[in-house]
């Protein structure tokens, strides 16, 4: 059984973001000892590497939760877990596209500004006024950060 840090450090983590997954319900600890220690199994560390790898791609929380679900199912088709990863790729390309689009407006800001003075800074203009700019809160989901 390995502690908390040893599962961090195996899986290249955080001590903080396992206890993250732990109270999202993602990941348990296989037990605890009189003193109230997590400890972890193998199979913990390899259910936290697919969060982790899950997260690379951006899957979401609750989609993460419906892979792990279907993982732990010996039988069925993997229908489903195409289908959440489909969305995940409609996903990124629906971000993509909107990064190009900003990506465009920010090179033309660039490309007419001056540079003289910050009185006739075109970048700082045009994030101040950039009222039909793409909005990266649809690009990130809502959470306006990547």
């Amino acid at each position: 059984m390995l502690t908390i840090g040893a599962v961090a450090r195996s899986a290249g983590s955080t001590v903080q973001t396992i206890r993250y997954y732990e109270q999202m319900g993602l990941l348990k600890p296989t037990r605890r000892t009189k003193g109230g220690q997590r400890r972890y199994s193998v199979a913990d560390i390899d259910r936290l590497e697919f969060i982790l790898h899950s997260r690379q791609f951006g899957f979401s929380l609750e989609a993460i939760r419906e892979l792990l679900e279907l993982s732990s199912g010996a039988r069925g088709s993997c229908k489903s877990a195409t289908n959440v990863a489909q969305r995940q790729l409609n996903a990124l390309e629906r971000k993509l596209l909107l990064l190009r689009e900003q990506k465009k407006v920010l090179e033309q800001m660039v490309r007419e500004c001056p540079c003289n003075s910050v009185a006739s800074c075109q970048v700082l203009a045009g994030l101040s006024e950039c009222s039909d700019c793409p909005s990266s809160d649809e690009a990130f989901g809502g959470q306006n950060n990547p």
